[in-house]
């Protein structure tokens, strides 16, 4: 496959698909630190079949407060984005 030439609506297409990759990779890797923080913050004894009224409670309020604060920044970054020339 050396030197092979897409035409310009392949090199659209493999753009596109990298793109949405890329995105999928960004959003399991924060999916992943997202757990392992709230884990480690929150889960402070050996999970039995139910965790225990402290830990859900800490569990839940971690997970609403990350999504807040990613919310926000996109927000804040697209619209920066729309004020840029």
């Amino acid at each position: 496959m050396d030197n092979v030439k897409f035409d310009e609506a392949t090199q659209k297409e493999l753009a596109t698909f990298l793109e949405r990759e890329q995105a999928q990779a960004r959003i399991n890797s924060t999916v992943h630190n997202l757990t392992s923080m709230c884990w480690d913050k929150c889960v402070t004894s050996t999970p039995g079949s139910r965790f225990a009224r402290g830990e859900e409670s800490c569990l839940l309020n971690c997970v609403d407060r990350f999504m807040d604060t990613s919310l926000f920044i996109i927000k804040t970054i697209e619209g920066q984005r729309s004020q840029q020339p």
